[in-house]
């Protein structure tokens, strides 16, 4: 049973939440203190974590900013209808997915279960578990079985959304991979219009990889399309399949 932790000072969501989320199969911890929520976050017991933006004293960005200095454990926060600021900002500091207030509780299941699904990796075809071991681009190598990054040597830090779009844009370097296709492999869902969560993934992979070849981008932008990974080196890997 998937433990899932809910930060949010709403007794009445929480246990709204609790119901919805215990008969499909969830173990619901709820907490509404900020500190509190942090140090439950860290603690490593979680497979998940839902985090309301507002809250008292120490409201859901901060939390994140902290949960995110010590754990990469996969956050959906629950923002303002209608408030582009917060879901973006929530995205740019480390969120995996969002979804406004008020929900459907269905709709938030069924997030819950599209990050999960992605993190434990459902069946996959033959031809993706030929370079399940590790593929290489360049500089940059991710390791599928561990969720693990490396640029140049180092390890990179990254969110399970990020590791996800990552992985789909090193299957196919050289070549545009759609937004649709990144939606459905980094966030488990369809797009959407005007969502830009795909977009605010993209950029932070921008930060946290460092400029490419020449200074360039490793990620462009093929407006109206998708993006599209650069590098000169060819994929490497197990058999060289990718």
């Amino acid at each position: 049973m998937s433990r899932i932790l809910v930060i949010d000072d709403d007794h009445d969501l929480c246990e709204l939440l609790a119901e919805y989320l215990r008969p499909e199969g969830f173990d619901v911890e709820a907490v509404s203190g900020g500190d509190q929520g942090v140090e439950r976050a860290l603690s490593g017991e979680h497979a998940l974590l839902v985090l309301d933006v507002m809250l008292p004293e120490l409201d859901g960005f901060e939390i994140l900013r902290r949960v995110r200095a010590g754990s990469s454990v996969p956050v959906l926060m629950l923002t303002a209808r209608g408030d582009d600021v917060d879901r973006i900002v929530g995205l740019e500091i480390g969120a995996d997915d969002y979804l406004p207030k008020p929900f459907n509780p269905r709709e938030l299941v069924a997030r819950i279960r599209a990050i999960l699904r992605r993190i434990n990796h459902a069946p996959v075809s033959d031809a993706d578990t030929a370079s399940t071991a590790r593929l290489t681009v360049g500089d940059v190598a991710l390791e599928r079985a561990g969720r693990a990054v490396w640029r140049a040597g180092e390890i990179v830090d990254l969110t399970p959304a990020e590791f996800d779009l990552l992985e789909a844009l090193l299957r196919a370097p050289g070549q545009v991979v759609s937004r649709e296709l990144l939606f459905a492999k980094a966030l488990g869902r369809g797009m959407t219009p005007l969502d830009r969560s795909v977009d605010m993934h993209v950029s932070n992979l921008r930060k946290k990889l460092g400029p490419g070849n020449q200074g360039r981008d490793r990620i462009e932008a093929v407006r109206g399309v998708g993006y599209i990974y650069r590098s000169q080196s060819p994929p490497v890997g197990p058999g060289n399949a990718s």
